[in-house]
């Protein structure tokens, strides 16, 4: 009786916390931890590295990537890679395999990863959008034709740590990629937050501060340079999956391919073609500060309607659908708002202005049939308008394009 007695309390024992009789809090340290390089893994190897070539990997960090993910996601490098790929090539539309625009977000957020299983099972999608990824023998014989080896061994391993807790560890692990991955990027990060730039699909940032999801939160800076190692653009941005890439890059580990591209200020001088070349590279910045500037201009508008006293009419409303349509591409307007913009466009010949010079401007890289040096002369004669247009901001804004240029190659 006495041995059943041992025995029962040595299992009993085991259960509570394993053979490692970890404390709770030490627990809780694994389970933060190993979450955290599933997040890494995700965003630096399969998303930055591998899906857009913006980073190279040392292979000792790329392999222990891929076999981590292997282990705690099951995840395979040419789905994961292809889905992404297609996500983009063909984003916001009925081929995207994950658009809350087009599922709704309650199927993105509760269905997420049912909607990549469906997916990695289409062939066609996977022989199209994976070239690049992976082939060696251990990927073929092991990741692949195995994927569900990994997360079975993680949880072995993890009854055999800590017992009863290892259950909860594991489900958690299992859970951790589909909640933050097919669920706040694929999901709310294409239907929730703010955007920096007018991308052309939905994409919002979550937060400035990108550290829980590894940067991953800055996603319409992503859509908009989706070949960026770098995701945090503005200054009050923070991309934790930068800062580890920054420290990799320091121990020899890593190479940044490409990063949001920048223009520096120097002395005003007429139009050139070094000046178009960085306005071209600049366009998204400066079509952000023509956003500002247009949503500034139905703000003054509507303080003067109030002001007035004819809050709530038909004008106070054409303004407030001017501030929320008009800082956007004319392509992602409705079409039903074009009355309805028209008339505030009239009635406020700053609002047109900016509007006007907007899609003037936008004609510089949008025009692929136009010689350089004919685009050089429409610049030129662009930056003429705007400093005579008697805008201040406008005026402005043309000196400094005068002013910019593309940094020197090193």
């Amino acid at each position: 009786m006495n041995a059943w007695t041992t025995a029962f309390d040595a299992f009993a024992t085991w259960a509570g916390n394993g053979l490692s009789h970890a404390s709770g809090w030490t627990m809780l340290l694994v389970l933060a931890v190993t979450t955290h390089l599933t997040i890494l893994g995700v965003t630096l190897y399969l998303h930055r590295s591998q899906a857009h070539r913006a980073l190279d990997l040392h292979p000792v960090v790329s392999h222990f990537f891929r076999f981590w993910l292997w282990l705690t996601t099951g995840m395979v490098t040419r789905e994961w890679v292809a889905i992404h790929r297609k996500h983009h090539a063909k984003c916001e539309t009925h081929d995207d395999p994950h658009s809350p625009q087009t599922r709704g977000l309650k199927t993105v957020l509760l269905a997420g990863s049912e909607l990549y299983r469906a997916e990695a099972k289409n062939a066609e999608t996977i022989a199209k959008y994976s070239l690049g990824t992976p082939t060696d023998w251990i990927e073929r014989n092991l990741y692949i034709p195995h994927s569900a080896l990994g997360v079975s061994l993680l949880l072995v391993i993890e009854l055999a740590l800590f017992g009863g807790w290892g259950a909860a560890i594991w489900a958690t692990q299992m859970l951790w990629i589909p909640i933050n991955a097919a669920g706040i990027i694929n999901g709310i990060g294409h239907f929730w937050g703010y955007r920096n730039f007018e991308a052309p699909d939905a994409s919002t940032n979550i937060s400035p501060i990108g550290w829980i999801i590894g940067g991953e939160e800055l996603h319409n800076n992503h859509h908009t340079f989706p070949t960026s190692a770098k995701f945090s653009v503005k200054r009050f941005e923070f991309d934790l999956g930068w800062g580890y890439i920054r420290v990799l890059q320091a121990l020899g580990l890593a190479k940044p391919r490409k990063t949001p591209p920048r223009v520096v200020e120097g002395a005003v001088q007429p139009a050139d073609r070094d000046t178009l070349e960085a306005l071209i590279a600049n366009r998204y910045e400066v079509m952000a500060r023509f956003a500002r500037e247009t949503r500034a201009a139905c703000r003054a508008e509507l303080v003067r309607i109030k002001a007035e006293g004819a809050k709530h009419s038909a004008r106070w409303q054409q303004f407030k659908l001017a501030k929320r349509w008009l800082p956007r591409d004319a392509d992602r307007i409705p079409a039903q708002m074009g009355a309805e913009l028209a008339a505030a466009r009239q009635a406020s010949p700053v609002l047109d202005q900016w509007v006007t010079m907007r899609e003037e401007l936008r004609q510089m890289w949008t025009r692929t049939n136009v010689s350089a040096e004919q685009l050089v002369k429409d610049l030129q004669a662009w930056c003429q308008r705007a400093e005579a247009s008697g805008i201040a901001e406008l005026s402005a804004l043309s000196v400094r394009l005068r002013a910019t240029r593309l940094p020197a190659m090193a």
